[in-house]
């Protein structure tokens, strides 16, 4: 028997970005040969998409790290590493994917197919980007940045019009295999069905919705009784609902008293649910409804305005109505519902600069400004984008490294060189 497994947390990491080379030219009639080191490659992304064959995520019980391939380091003669390939995960239709630290939505692949959920590391520069007429010998490169990491919980919410809701054993999967070409097992036990069944009910040639036979609830399972919230997960999407139950009593329980428990687990786990339309199906009317039942089920369908049929889902009588109720009213209700991305990436936070030590040095026309600190905060600074250069004067000034270059001597037009970086200092 197959595992239906709707809920797991993994881990994921992009590549890492290749380091840059630092290289020079080497033919023998090329006088000053100057650098010719390459770019390192950028790492994979952790890339999710859907597979609509998919119904479960049982694959991910056993492994749960998945790692994108790295970048490759730069080579001489300008040669760019080869970026990492992305590493693809494909889930199921309707899988949601959170920040499993904050609890927070990501992504619902019900919008769309694809999702990149972790974004391989950039590639380091080679020497040969830093060459300057006054710097024609660079002997250093950035190395690559590391790519995302983190733990994500994936959770599937069934794509499903309508869900078939009610007790166990009341027939809600002899009725899906009545309305729809799905084929669930049928037996005289509770808890039959195990896991969501999905079918498609065709209401003319034109026109379908997808139906859920969700596993039966009972009084609890708001709290995870039964299958608990492995059976409410998958009514979050759900437009309407088809409430059966038994209203021949063969289960000797009262259908009346069924459907108020349900509605109240329904209502326990999302008050929202109890806003969705509801079909009540009386089943099992071949075996025969007391006079009295009837009336008492009419009653609470009138009052809470709850369409009600009577059907035996045994011998197909009274399906098709329920069917065309159900296609009428999807007509007028919106679309699935969607879940919102509200996770918002947390930026690390910031080294304390002011505390590092530098030092400020004059070397004939060029200021050189140096520290441990600063040999590797440089490294990480892409120089050709302008949020990075605007992070680096930011630091720059945080620090007191502007302070001390001021108290040093620097003026307006000095070149100033830190670590191989030079430019013009503005005051």
């Amino acid at each position: 028997m197959s595992v239906f497994v709707d809920k797991t947390d993994i881990f994921i990491k992009a590549g890492k970005g290749g380091n840059g080379a630092v290289s020079f030219r080497r033919e023998k009639y090329v006088a000053r040969g100057g650098p010719d080191g390459g770019d390192g490659g950028h790492g994979g992304n952790v890339v999710f998409v859907v597979d609509e064959g998919e119904n479960t995520l049982i694959k991910f019980r056993y492994k749960r790290k998945f790692v994108a391939e790295n970048g490759e380091d730069g080579k001489g003669k300008r040669c760019h590493g080869k970026t990492g390939e992305d590493l693809v995960i494909s889930v199921p239709p309707g899988t949601i994917i959170r920040d499993k630290a904050s609890g927070k939505v990501m992504f619902d692949l019900s919008r769309d197919k694809t999702f990149v959920a972790a974004k391989g590391g950039r590639g380091g520069w080679g020497n040969a980007h830093f060459a300057t007429p006054t710097r024609q010998i660079p002997q250093f490169a950035n190395p690559g940045l590391p790519g995302q990491e983190r733990e994500i919980t994936l959770e599937i919410k069934m794509l499903a019009d309508v869900g078939l809701i009610g007790f166990p054993s009341v027939g809600k999967s002899t009725f899906i295999s009545r309305a729809s070409a799905a084929k669930p097992k049928v037996a005289a036990y509770h808890f039959t069905t195990l896991s969501p069944i999905l079918g498609v009910v065709r209401q003319d040639a034109e026109r379908s919705f997808v139906m859920a036979d969700l596993p039966g609830l009972i009084e609890g399972a708001s709290d995870g009784a039964g299958l608990g919230h492995q059976f409410l997960r998958h009514v979050e999407r759900c437009r309407l609902f088809v409430h059966l139950v038994d209203a021949a009593g063969s289960e000797g329980r009262d259908p009346l008293e069924d459907i108020r428990v349900i509605n109240r687990e329904l209502e326990r786990y999302d008050p929202e649910l109890l806003k969705r339309p509801q079909i009540i199906a009386a089943n099992k009317e071949d075996l025969g409804i007391d006079p009295e039942v009837k009336e008492k089920l009419e009653a609470e369908c009138e009052k809470n305005g709850w369409k009600l049929f009577y059907l035996s889902a045994e011998t197909s009588k009274g399906v098709q109505p329920i069917i065309d109720e159900a296609g009428r009213l999807l007509s007028t209700l919106p679309p699935l519902k969607e879940y919102e991305t509200d996770f918002v990436e947390i930026e690390k936070e910031e080294p304390d600069y002011t505390s590092q030590r530098t030092t400020v040095t004059r070397e004939g026309d060029v200021w050189l400004v140096e520290g441990e600190w600063l040999a590797k905060f440089i490294q990480k600074i892409n120089f050709a984008d302008r949020d990075q250069v605007r992070y680096f004067q930011k630091v720059m000034k945080d620090s007191g490294v502007e302070d001390a270059m001021q108290k040093a001597g620097v003026k307006d037009g000095d070149t100033v060189d830190i670590y191989g970086i030079e430019f013009d200092y503005v005051y």
